[in-house]
């Protein structure tokens, strides 16, 4: 590796990691700040808070990590536009494809970084930061979730759903015991399925059952539709079902297989399984938008420039992606569609700047 390589290199290094501790920091005070009124409210000590906040901390370096590298990068060509050392490079017979290849090493290292960090880091301290939000914050100790399968304890009564599907707002395989003051069990309501509607649920081929006192047996009455309050909202669901970012990418293929092989609509966490594989190459798309626009002289201002062409770059990539994966979630676009049309325009963008550079 030359000289030039080992400074483009060290350099990019450098900012990146200047960045990205600056965000961090950013992202600490506000978030522990901001939500101090949660933490006194449900009376946890703010150690506990801090590390509350502490364990998001791997979730939002991947998250900001491609950014943060296109920001480097054109912060540090730059400033190398400011220094004239661009120029004296391409005086001295090396093109701008010369210096692809460190620039692009640097960003394979931060997808191979990004993908660990998403299979192995995230998903542990995401769903410790969630066990805290809803056990000690919210107070949701009456709920238990394995995998799919939602038990929820009431006032005398006991709720299991075998399935609720986010996107759609629905359940499937509803069962409801009611009880009176002596636990005897007074009704059970079975449905094979629901969907919120009008701030109620609208169950579907139920079958109610109440106890008769006079003669101590269960009346049944079979219904195609039953409307209800069940004083539960999808919000709540949302916020005890095991979320994407709590599961590695082998974990979220085996549960969108096993939902999909029982017969629910999986679309949701599809679409998530596919964004896991595709988010880590950002950053070597990134990159090469970085390169490209630096290649066409737009960034000879220096420091101000290159910061605001990576904030804008970064939220118009974030947009264009929350945009096409909530058309995956709604199943107007296929859910590798969804999930890789962002990198798509943004490639070709990014080659198409490399490739008219000189």
């Amino acid at each position: 590796m030359n000289l030039i390589n080992r400074y483009i290199i060290r350099e990019t290094v450098i900012y990146f990691l200047l960045s990205l501790l600056s965000v961090l920091c950013i992202f600490i005070a506000i978030d522990y700040l901001g939500t101090m009124d949660e933490f006194i409210e449900a009376e946890i000590s703010l150690w506990r808070a801090f590390q509350f906040v502490v364990l998001k901390i791997p979730f939002i370096c991947t998250q900001a990590m491609p950014v943060i590298l296109l920001l480097a990068i054109l912060i540090v060509f730059g400033l190398m536009s400011k220094r004239n050392e661009l120029m004296i490079l391409n005086s001295s017979g090396v093109s701008i494809y010369g210096l692809v290849k460190p620039v692009l090493m640097v960003a394979a290292t931060a997808a191979l970084l990004l993908f660990y960090l998403a299979e192995h880091i995230v998903p542990l301290t995401m769903l410790q930061a969630n066990a805290i939000q809803n056990r000690e914050i919210r107070k949701k100790t009456n709920v238990a979730v394995k995998e799919r399968n939602i038990w929820i304890k009431g006032n005398r009564q006991i709720t299991h759903i075998q399935y609720f599907n986010p996107s759609g707002q629905s359940i499937n395989g509803f069962t409801r015991y009611y009880f009176n003051d002596k636990f005897q069990l007074i009704r059970r309501i079975d449905a094979k399925a629901g969907n919120f509607v009008e701030n109620q649920w609208r169950l579907s081929d139920c079958m109610d059952q109440r106890l008769n006192t006079s003669t101590d047996t269960y009346d049944i009455e079979i219904r195609d539709t039953l409307q209800e309050d069940l004083h539960l909202h999808p919000d709540d669901f949302r916020q005890i079902i095991r979320k994407s970012e709590e599961m590695n990418f082998r974990e979220l293929s085996a549960y969108v297989r096993k939902v999909e092989n029982e017969g629910y609509d999986a679309t949701t966490y599809r679409v998530d399984l596919y964004a896991k594989s595709a988010y880590p190459f950002i950053c070597i798309i990134m990159a090469m938008v970085a390169i490209g626009l630096t290649a066409r002289r737009r960034l000879v201002k220096g420091l101000p420039v290159s910061i605001t062409y990576g904030i804008s770059i970064g939220f118009l990539y974030y947009v264009f992606h929350s945009f096409c994966v909530s058309l995956g979630y709604g199943g107007i676009l296929p859910p590798l569609a969804a999930a890789w049309a962002a990198n798509f325009i943004f490639l070709c963008g990014g080659l198409f700047l490399i490739l008219n550079a000189e």
